[in-house]
């Protein structure tokens, strides 16, 4: 049952990484009329299919290695299945490294949830392989059902994390504290006139991070000093951020002060 477990994973792999491969293209599409947005929350579909379906295959594995040991069927297990497990754990490592890389490069979150995905067959195969070790030399179905328990246990964990990321996507939820701090220190070192920033607003869809905030400008300063600063400033974050789409609203300071960047109240 341990390695049916890891076999029909393998399968889902390939099935979920050609949906990922059509979503990917979907979100590569440029804004349309209609979608002025872009596509880039075809990912986030995709990534909360693919967790769906994991989470059910999860289960149904969890259902039927319960019922194979009530029912004390027999298990056999040959070398055969041990070295397609470990040629399974070999590319599964393989394809997850190369994955997580160009999805941290790309930012793309299919591309992300597929890495996962890859990475959770590293624990599943092993876990297959040491139920072949251990149910061929002690005949004890035990470690089978165990195992298969395991596998499923792997499954649906790294599926919810698939899920939450994807459906957070969805429901527009900002972008990674890391990166609004990020944010905050690139705005918080522009020169005078900047006079501080608020309302600031993040959304994430596929690999494509919104941003958007108001820029308080001196209320002394020419509007068209103010809009160079503005320019400036979303071309600097375009460069430390990718993927970035950012808009800045440009507001003159409210706060009293002289007017100088000595007794600039927001600088103080």
């Amino acid at each position: 049952m341990a390695v049916l477990s890891s076999g029909l994973d393998s399968m889902l792999d390939i099935l979920m990484s050609g949906m990922n491969l059509l979503a990917i293209r979907e979100a590569a599409k440029p804004a349309d009329y209609r979608h002025q947005y872009g596509h880039g929350k075809a990912e986030n579909m995709a990534a909360l299919v693919q967790s769906l379906v994991i989470i059910f295959t999860g289960g149904m594995i969890f259902y039927k290695a319960i019922d194979k040991f009530i029912h004390k069927e027999t298990i056999h297990y040959s070398g055969l299945d041990l070295g397609v497990m470990i040629l399974s754990v070999i590319f599964s490592m393989m394809i997850a490294i190369v994955l997580g890389k160009v999805g941290e490069k790309t930012g793309s979150s299919a591309l992300k949830a597929d890495a996962l995905h890859y990475s959770s067959d590293l624990y599943s195969n092993t876990a297959a392989i040491v139920a072949i070790i251990l149910t061929f030399y002690t005949g004890i179905t035990f470690f089978d059902l165990f195992f298969s328990v395991v596998v499923a246990g792997i499954l649906i964990y790294s599926a919810l994390k698939i899920f939450r990321d994807g459906f957070g996507s969805l429901m527009d939820a900002s972008i990674p504290s890391n990166l609004e701090q990020k944010l905050h220190e690139i705005v918080s070192t522009m020169p005078y006139p900047y006079a501080g920033y608020h309302k600031m607003r993040s959304r994430v869809a596929g690999s494509r991070k919104y941003v958007d905030f108001h820029l308080l400008i001196c209320r002394d300063e020419k509007i068209d000093e103010a809009h160079k600063m503005a320019d400036k400033l979303e071309t600097i974050l375009a460069e430390e951020i990718k993927n970035l789409d950012i808009v800045i609203h440009i507001e003159p300071c409210s706060n009293p002060c002289e007017l100088t960047k000595e007794t600039c109240f927001m600088r103080k």
